[in-house]
C-alpha cells in the first residue's frame, strides 16, 4: 500500500511538473517555443522560423510589431502586439532617471537577450547606442520585458514577450547577427507628422523617418551610422522611390496644414498603455489586470495606474510653437485629439453667446455682477463649464480662474438731507458732557471669487515597493538589477 501511494505521489508530481513546464518557468525559459498558432501564421504567408525579424514600437499607438523577411528578401509584418506599459513622454530618452524609453534605431545581439529576467524574459535594447552616446546621454539596462510595468522600458505581457524571445531566438540561432529594432514615437503618417510639426523633437523625428521610410519603400531593414549628431542611412543616399515618398508626404502634410490642422504637443502623467489593456484596468482594476497578464514575471503590479486610467493633456501651439491652451483628452487616438481640441476651441464661442443674451436682457448691468433682488449685496453667476477651465490650464499646473469684480452697491441716501437746515447745523455743535456718535461703518462690498477647477489633479500616487520595478542605475545598483542580459 505505501509502495502504492508513493507511486500516486510521484506521478501527480510529474504531472504538475510538466503543467509548469508548459508555461516555461525557471530555467526551462530559454526554450520557450514559438505557439502553434503563430507557426501557423508563419506557413500562410510564406516565412519560417529561421529567417531574420525586425521589431518597430511605437509609443503613442502602443503597439508593437515583430516582421520577418520572406525567401524574396523583402521583410513582410507578422504580427502587431499590443503594449502593455511604456513610461515617460514621447520623445528620446536623455539621461538616467528620467523614466523616457528609447527612440531610435537598436541593435539587439544574441549576448543582449536574457531568459533568467524578473520580468518572465527580456532583452536588452542596447541603450545608449552610438547615436545617443555621440550625445552624452546616460542610462543603462533599458530592456523589452514581461510584466506590466515600465520605468523607461517596454512592457509587454509574459505571453507577449516569450513569443517574441521565441522569435528573436530562433532567427538568431539560425545565423541573425543583430535583429534590428526601430523605436519610434508614432506611426510616421502625414496626420502624425502634421500635428506634431512644432513639437521641440520634431528634428530628431524627421530624421527617424528618413530610415522608415527606406523600410516602408524597400522592406528591407536600412545600413545605420552615426554622423555628425544625426542617423544616417545607407551611406547617406536615397532611392528615387525614397524620395518620392518623401516628397509625397511633405505634400500631404502641407495640405494638412493648409486645412487647419493644429499645432500639439501631448504629455502624459506617465506614459501609455494599448487601449485593450486600458479596458480591464478601468473595468477590473490593476491587480486583476496584473495577474492576467504577468502570471511568470516577479510581482511588481502595473506600474502608476492612476496615470493610465485618463488620456493626455493636448497642448495647442500657436505658430511659434507656444503653448496658447491646453485640454485633457480622452485617450491619444487621432479622433479623441480632435474631438477635444474641437471642444476647447467651443467654449469661447459660447461663453461670448451667453455673455451677449444677457447684456440683451439687461444692458444696464453685465452677466457676470448681476445683483440678485431677492438677496441684497450678494453676487449671482454661473460657474464656468469644466471644458473652459480645462482650456486655460497649462502644462505643468492649473491656473485659477480670474477673479470676477464686484457689483458696486449703491450709494446710501444721506440722512441728513431730509432733516431741517436748523437740525443740520446744530448737529455741529456738540453737547455738553457727551460725545458725538461714531460715524456708522459701511458694509465692505461683496467679491465673488471663482475657484478654478483643477484639471491636472491625479489619484495620490502609492509610494514605490520595496520589489519595485527599476530600470536604471540611478535607481538601483547594477548588481541587484535581475534584468541584466547574461553576457555568454
Amino acid at each position: 500500500m505505501a509502495f502504492k501511494q508513493l507511486a500516486l505521489v510521484a506521478f501527480v508530481a510529474l504531472t504538475l511538473g510538466a503543467c509548469e513546464e508548459d508555461r516555461y518557468r525557471g530555467s526551462a525559459r530559454h526554450n520557450i517555443p514559438i505557439p502553434s498558432a503563430t507557426y501557423t501564421l508563419m506557413a500562410e504567408k510564406g516565412m519560417s522560423k529561421d529567417q531574420p525579424v525586425l521589431i518597430r514600437s511605437y509609443k503613442k499607438e502602443s503597439e508593437l510589431e515583430v516582421w520577418k523577411r520572406k525567401p524574396s528578401g523583402e521583410y513582410a509584418l507578422l504580427k502587431t502586439f499590443p503594449m502593455c506599459r511604456w513610461s515617460g513622454q514621447l520623445g528620446p530618452k536623455v539621461r538616467e532617471g528620467d523614466r523616457m524609453a528609447p527612440e531610435g534605431f537598436y541593435a539587439i545581439s544574441a549576448a543582449q537577450m536574457n531568459p533568467n529576467s524578473s520580468y518572465y524574459v527580456s532583452f536588452n535594447m542596447g541603450y545608449p547606442n552610438a547615436y545617443d552616446r555621440s550625445l552624452g546621454r546616460t542610462g543603462a539596462h533599458l530592456m523589452v520585458h514581461g510584466a506590466c510595468s515600465s520605468a523607461g522600458c517596454y512592457s509587454m505581457t509574459d505571453d507577449q514577450i516569450g513569443e517574441i524571445y521565441a522569435l528573436l531566438r530562433e532567427a538568431q540561432n539560425a545565423g541573425q547577427k543583430a535583429v534590428q529594432m526601430q523605436a519610434l514615437p508614432f506611426r510616421m503618417t502625414p496626420e502624425n507628422l502634421a500635428k506634431h510639426r512644432l513639437d521641440s523633437n520634431i528634428a530628431f523625428w524627421k530624421n527617424l523617418k528618413e530610415g522608415t521610410d527606406y523600410f516602408e519603400v524597400a522592406r528591407d531593414e536600412p545600413q545605420v551610422s552615426v554622423s555628425g549628431g544625426r542617423y544616417v542611412f545607407n551611406g547617406g543616399s536615397a532611392t528615387a522611390a525614397v524620395q518620392q515618398k518623401r516628397q509625397q508626404d511633405d505634400s500631404q502634410v502641407a495640405a494638412l496644414v493648409a486645412k487647419g490642422t493644429p499645432a500639439i504637443k501631448l504629455v502624459y502623467d506617465d506614459g501609455d498603455q494599448h487601449s485593450s489593456f486600458k479596458q480591464t484596468l478601468v473595468a477590473s482594476g490593476s491587480d486583476s489586470l496584473n495577474k492576467s497578464v504577468s502570471w511568470g514575471s516577479r510581482d511588481v503590479g502595473v506600474s502608476r495606474p492612476d496615470a493610465l486610467t485618463i488620456g493626455p493633456r493636448v497642448v495647442v501651439l500657436d505658430d511659434k510653437g507656444r503653448a496658447k491652451a491646453t485640454v485633457r483628452a480622452a485617450s491619444a487616438d487621432n479622433d479623441a485629439v480632435l474631438a477635444a481640441i474641437a471642444s476647447a476651441a467651443e467654449e469661447p464661442a459660447k461663453v461670448e453667446v451667453a455673455k451677449a443674451e444677457a447684456a440683451k436682457a439687461d444692458p444696464a448691468k453685465p452677466e457676470s455682477n448681476k445683483l440678485d433682488p431677492s438677496k441684497t449685496g450678494t453676487i449671482r453667476q454661473a460657474a464656468p463649464s469644466a471644458a473652459t477651465q480645462v482650456a486655460k490650464v497649462l502644462p505643468g499646473a492649473a491656473q485659477q480662474a480670474p477673479v470676477l469684480a464686484s457689483a458696486t452697491p449703491a450709494a446710501p441716501v444721506a440722512a441728513e438731507e431730509s432733516q431741517p437746515f436748523y437740525q443740520r447745523a446744530l448737529s455741529f455743535v456738540p453737547l455738553i458732557g457727551a460725545s458725538r456718535p461714531a460715524a456708522p461703518v459701511e458694509a465692505a462690498p461683496v467679491a465673488s471669487v471663482v475657484p478654478a477647477s483643477p484639471t491636472n489633479v491625479r489619484a495620490p500616487v502609492p509610494p514605490r515597493r520595496a520589489d519595485g520595478l527599476r530600470t536604471s542605475q540611478l535607481d538601483q545598483p547594477a548588481a541587484a538589477f535581475a534584468s541584466q542580459p547574461t553576457l555568454r
